[in-house]
């Protein structure tokens, strides 16, 4: 029995959905020959304040977008993360030593940035430590923290990402290409979309536009929802308020001028998917792949500085959706693709559909447990931490200081 340890942390969905799809996608092919255990390594292994980014995260990056972008780029270099990575290491090293202890396994996962070469660090500190594979979560505008030179695999889900490891010092053999994991059962569950309209009660012939706001019901769903009702357009309204009461309250009780219907948190959102013609949504990784899959072109109203940036490039080279940053952008927006009729709509999901990737799960769960096979890696003989933060340090204060970026 293979065992597969995933190291991820509940900072935004992504990462725990991803580790999940690979999870059951590995037990799916492998029902009786593999465990797999998932640690929120932040959560369950880290200190006062690492130990609460979970419930800090949400609220840096939403209250202080501007703050956030500044931090993320000013990071963003292989110096910088290396001596960044050095002082979480320093912070969680004996988390991260216990953590190795309690769950031994033939391979290990990561699907947080932060946590890689952290972790790597610690496992070269040791004897001999099983194979580490990176997935990667972050569509285009991948940070440095991505890519540690010591990886045994680092997993990518597109071209840019590829290149963006190649210029941050790994290898081409130890990168791969090969989309983002989306849960396997997703695919597996998308219908026609008349069957999946009739499923939902939704009207068979009117063009279907899907505003989600994440599990949280996060962004500015009321407003925007409110710019396409003044539209007056031939079309029905579908909004997913997930967990926020007070909004799936408010949109309940307004009037609207087509057929509208509110949902709290879902979980048939492949369905959902299914049944519409247009997405709109903000540029979160994981929804815009689901969106290609489904064949769904979307309008991105929103995105995370930094790491979603890019994820808008993405979209709109493709010809696979478009940016409107206000709720005013948004409503005409629809209200031009749905003019384009239902050829234009057909045009655009077959654009987005052309950047669906739906077997990159398997193909990932596929190298992990291909490397879980592998018997144990032997470390060389390591210099001491404190002969690491001097050598760091040397190689930081070496970086002109027009150039340096911490």
């Amino acid at each position: 029995m293979k065992r597969v340890l995933f190291l991820f942390s509940d900072t935004g969905g992504g990462h725990r959905a991803a580790a999940e799809a690979i999870r059951d996608a590995l037990l799916i092919r492998h029902p009786d020959e593999v465990t797999a255990e998932i640690v929120d390594v932040f959560r369950a292994y880290s200190p006062f304040p690492l130990k609460y980014m979970p419930e800090f995260y949400p609220w840096l990056v939403n209250r202080s977008k501007s703050s956030w972008a500044m931090g993320y780029h000013l990071t963003n270099s292989r110096e910088s993360v290396q001596l960044l990575s050095l002082g979480i290491y320093n912070s969680i090293e004996k988390g991260l030593k216990r953590m190795l202890e309690e769950h031994p396994a033939d391979a290990i996962v990561c699907v947080h940035s932060v946590l890689n070469s952290p972790t790597m660090r610690a496992l070269r500190q040791l004897e001999q430590r099983p194979p580490y594979i990176t997935v990667v979560t972050d569509l285009v505008s991948t940070h440095h923290f991505w890519y540690d030179r010591h990886v045994d695999r680092c997993l990518v889900p597109t071209q840019q990402a590829y290149e963006r490891g190649l210029r941050s010092g790994l290898k081409p053999e130890q990168m791969r290409v090969t989309g983002l994991p989306v849960h396997p059962h997703f695919a597996e569950r998308l219908k026609a979309k008349a069957a999946a309209r009739a499923e939902l009660g939704w009207n068979p012939d009117l063009p279907t536009i899907v505003l989600v706001g994440g599990g949280e019901g996060m962004g500015p769903l009321y407003k925007t929802a409110r710019a396409i009702n003044d539209e007056r357009l031939n079309c029905q309204l579908v909004i997913i308020a997930g967990r926020n009461q007070q909004l799936k309250e408010k949109l309940e009780s307004s009037e609207w001028n087509q057929p509208t219907h509110v949902y709290p948190f879902v979980t048939n959102m492949p369905v959902i998917m299914a049944g519409a013609d247009i997405l709109v949504t903000k540029a979160g990784p994981a929804t815009i792949c689901e969106a290609c899959i489904a064949g769904l072109p979307v309008i991105l109203y929103d995105a995370i500085p930094g790491q979603e940036t890019g994820n808008i490039d993405f979209v709109v080279r493709s010809n696979a959706g478009i940016f409107a940053p206000t709720a005013r952008a948004v409503a005409d927006a629809v209200s031009s693709w749905l003019a384009e009729g239902p050829q234009g709509l057909q045009r655009r999901s077959e654009n987005a559909r052309s950047l669906g990737r739906p077997n990159a799960v398997w193909e990932i769960a596929d190298e992990v447990w291909q490397y879980a096979q592998m018997p144990p890696i032997h470390n060389p003989h390591r210099p001491s931490l404190a002969q690491q933060s001097q050598q760091y340090l040397k190689q930081y204060m070496r970086v002109p200081s027009k150039t340096r970026r911490f």
